[in-house]
This record gives structure tokens, sequence and C-alpha cells, in this order.
């Protein structure tokens, strides 16, 4: 693999100097790009894309040529780990992702098995693969996945839901049932995560959208202990340097202090808890990520560089900030909103890390 060039987010994760703030931006290949657009459209859906390594790589590379980011993320989903579970993915226009098979009971629970994720998910390792060679070392590659939580939601409602009433209700009725799937998926998704490093992945996300959807001592058991069966079974070394582990629940606020002690480097922060206050709730143990609003990006050019400004001093100097929104960019963001928050982060950054 060709020598990395810039590897400022893997020293911030690590929390070693950098000279300016990196960044990155979640979703930063998607719907509010022209460019991305057009390729979904010539390739029909969003899966055709997922699964094409060609595809994958060009929508992957397509903010890189925008803008002055810091890393590539790898284009896929978090709902390929049950679509290799057997479950039959497939998405209705204006509805979403949903399940053909979604499991609900104790005897479908019994039946997942963890899959070859070399022949099910196959086309994501040579996505990876494709990715790096295209990348030559300009910025390092994030791979991901989603929580065993947030992916059991899916699989248990059979597509997206807010209100998580079937989950719940297994969670309250027949706990151990619910531990036995979530287990399923962390063991799938550890394999998955070593297979996308093997394949050159060099920092791995976990993305949680739904634990603060449960009250603190079910998070514990149902969100963050199947996350740190991930953690504990990850690679996290390869070609002599580390592989940084980024841990992300939407909303988590004080549930931070209960993540520091997973083991991994860095913890995402979405627009609702400050970056003082995080950094108060880690005791500065692990690394932050975040944390603009995205509707920032609809705003004025001055109102951007503001919230840029805002959030820069609410990390406060000092190393181990990764500059990134706190949750998704949205398709309805004008592209060249998002170029202002990026010059905005290199101009304004270096002054936190002298």
């Amino acid at each position: 693999m060709n020598e990395l060039k810039n590897d400022l987010l893997l020293r911030a994760l690590l929390r070693e100097p950098t000279e300016r703030t990196p960044l990155w931006i979640m979703r930063q290949a998607g719907r509010y790009l022209p460019e991305y657009r057009e390729v979904r459209a010539k390739a029909g859906d969003f899966m055709t894309v997922c699964r094409n390594p060609e595809l994958a790589c060009e929508v992957t590379m397509q903010p890189l040529r925008r803008y002055k980011l810091d890393a590539a993320i790898l284009f896929s989903d978090i709902l390929t780990v049950p679509d290799a579970l057997g479950l039959g993915l497939y998405f209705e226009t204006g509805e979403g992702p949903k399940f053909e098979r979604p499991v609900r009971t104790a005897s479908e629970i019994s039946k997942l098995a963890v899959p070859d994720v070399s022949e099910s998910l196959g086309y994501v390792f040579d996505a990876v693969r494709t990715i790096r060679k295209e990348l030559d070392g300009q910025v390092p590659l994030i791979g991901f996945a989603g929580s065993p939580w947030t992916v059991g939601t899916y699989m248990v409602e059979g597509g997206s839901s807010r209100e998580l009433k079937i989950i719940k209700g297994l969670a309250a009725e027949d706990p151990a049932t619910l531990d036995k799937m979530l287990d399923t998926v962390a063991r799938t998704t550890t394999e998955y995560l070593n297979a996308q490093v093997e394949a050159g992945a060099q920092a791995i996300m976990i993305f949680d959208t739904w634990g603060a959807a449960l009250e603190r001592d079910d998070y514990r058991r149902f969100s963050l202990d199947p996350m740190q069966k991930i953690v504990d079974g990850l690679t996290r070394e390869r070609d002599g340097r580390r592989i940084p582990v980024i841990l992300f629940t939407k909303g988590a606020g004080p549930l931070l202090t209960d993540m520091v002690g997973t083991g991994c480097d860095a913890l995402g922060v979405d627009w609702t808890t400050d970056l003082a206050d995080a950094r108060k709730y880690v005791d500065d143990k692990v690394a932050l990520q975040g944390n603009l609003d995205p509707a920032t990006l609809r705003e004025s050019p001055e109102i951007i560089r503001q919230g840029v400004a805002d959030t820069l001093a609410s990390y406060g100097k000092g190393p181990g900030h990764v500059f990134n929104l706190g949750h998704g960019i949205t398709p309805d963001i004008d592209p060249e909103h998002l170029g202002v928050l990026v010059d905005a982060v290199h101009e304004l950054s270096p002054q936190y890390h002298e």
C-alpha cells in the first residue's frame, strides 16, 4: 500500500499533536452532490452503487475532488450486515430500506448464523481495495458498520422506525432472545470490520443511531455491551500503524462517560452536546469527533463560519479533535456551503494547536 501523505485524522484520533484540526463529514459522499446523483441515476438504485466496487469507489472519491478533506469514508450501508444474514434487504421509493424476512421470535432468531463474510460481503472488501488504490495515499480510508442495536432495530422492525415498539417489546418480554440476536450481529460485524481492515481500511467507525432511545441500563446491555464485544475483537494494528476506532451514539450526552471504558480511541458527539461538556464527560481519555449542527449548512456563509468558530472554541486547545457535523449532511445542502465550512476549519483551527 502507498505511504500516507496526510495522516492528520489518524493522529488526531490517537490524541497526538496536529498542526490543525482535521475534518471529514458524515455522508460526505451523497445526495447533496450533483455528481453523486448522476452516478446513482445511471446505476438505477442505491444498492447497485454499493455492490459495484468501481461505482462505490467513484462516489467515495467525489467529495475529495471538491474539498480539502482529511479522510475518505467507504461508500456502503449499515444494512449490508443483516442483508448478509439473509433477511432480504430491499429499498422502497420514499420509504427507505425494508426487509422481506424480519426476525421477531425466538425461533426465527435461533436460526440466524454468522455468515462467511468473504462470500456474502466480498463486494464491500473489493470496494475497499479499489478505493485504497485510487486514493494513492492521499488521505486515510475509514471503514464502518452499524452498531448491533441499531442494525437490530431494522432486523426486528422490518424497516426504519422511530418508536421501535417491536424491538423494545422484545427487550422487555424476552431479553435473553434479544441478547442472542445482538451477539450474532456483533460477531458478524467484528468479522466484517476486520475484513475491511484486511482490505485496507485505516480507521473504523461504528454508528449507533438508536442507542440513546434506550434507558441507561438498557443502553448498557443492548447497545454498549454488543459494541464492546466488537471493539474487543477488532484488529487494532496493521502495517505497523494503529487502526483507530470511533464509536458514535447519536444523542449520547452523559452516556459518553459509559462509552469511554470500551477501549475505543474516539467518540462521536452530536450537536446536542457541547464539546466542552463532552471533554469533561470523557476526561480527555479519548478523542472527540464533531459536532456542528448539519442545519447550519443551510445558512449564510457568515453564519457557517461562525458555527465553525464556535465549534472549534467549544473543544478548545489541545489535540484530539476531529471536526465533523453532529450527524450526516442532508440532501438539501448547497455544495458551495460545505466548501465554506471546509475553508473555515482550515483557516481557524491552527490557533488551537500552537
